[in-house]
């Protein structure tokens, strides 16, 4: 569903993500792991086009050559981003917000699943963006992304700045959008129990380079915990 290869992006004269190949399956869920300042947010405004990819880089959706369209254009082929940070528009309700990702979608009506998966949203739905907790707005920054019926979902660090009874709320979300559509999810992260609970695949990103990518199942908690303590 994303196949990445030979990506490379730099500001300026300094690259910061050296060639890395990326390929993520239809319903599979990838975590990438990592410090901050190694690459994580660099990688995910790239694959969403908010940063051009160097010169050899290829990125595909579904077989679609996205390396060189602009953002707008990778949301209408299947692309969608829930940045760090949330960036909901706090002076708009929930449902205003909501109806900001349907810009591309086909219907103009918010899906039913879209509040069985976040019940809350729909009891806050005439309220502002910016009186909502820091775990409701991630969920509405999720809801957003989703009502553009993506085929991949980039989220970067859902968890942060998140009380961990609500991590473990998204976690649950992030299974069941998975059960209810066939999406790819890629997640950058630095919270080892989230994505273990979440994820099929522990890539760990140090430098720009992906220097660890293995299942889940195999994968040894103890050595990925030394590329996450500072």
């Amino acid at each position: 569903m994303l196949e990445v290869s030979g990506l490379s992006v730099s500001y300026g004269e300094s690259e910061v993500i050296h060639g890395i190949d990326l390929n993520a399956n239809t319903n599979e869920t990838i975590a990438v792991m990592g410090r901050n300042g190694m690459g994580k947010t660099t990688l995910f405004k790239s694959l969403i086009g908010a940063l051009p990819a160097g010169g050899g880089s290829s990125i595909k959706v579904d077989g679609v050559d996205v390396t060189k369209m602009a953002s707008h254009q990778r949301v209408a082929n299947g692309i969608a981003y829930v940045p760090q940070g949330r960036m909901i528009f706090s002076h708009m309700t929930v449902m205003e917000n909501i109806e900001t990702g349907l810009e591309t979608a086909k219907s103009k009506k918010i899906p039913d699943e879209i509040f069985s998966l976040f019940p809350v949203l729909l009891e806050m739905r005439h309220r502002k963006g910016g009186n909502l907790s820091g775990g409701q707005q991630q969920q509405l920054a999720i809801a957003r992304a989703l009502v553009s019926n993506p085929k991949v979902l980039l989220l970067d660090e859902p968890t942060e700045g998140i009380q961990p009874s609500i991590i473990k709320d998204i976690a649950n979300v992030l299974n069941e959008i998975r059960k209810m559509r066939e999406i790819t999810i890629i997640v950058s992260e630095q919270v080892l129990s989230f994505t273990m609970a979440v994820a099929d695949r522990i890539i760990v990103i140090d430098k720009g380079n992906f220097i660890h990518d293995d299942l889940r199942e195999n994968v040894d908690t103890e050595q990925v915990s030394k590329y996450l303590s500072v």
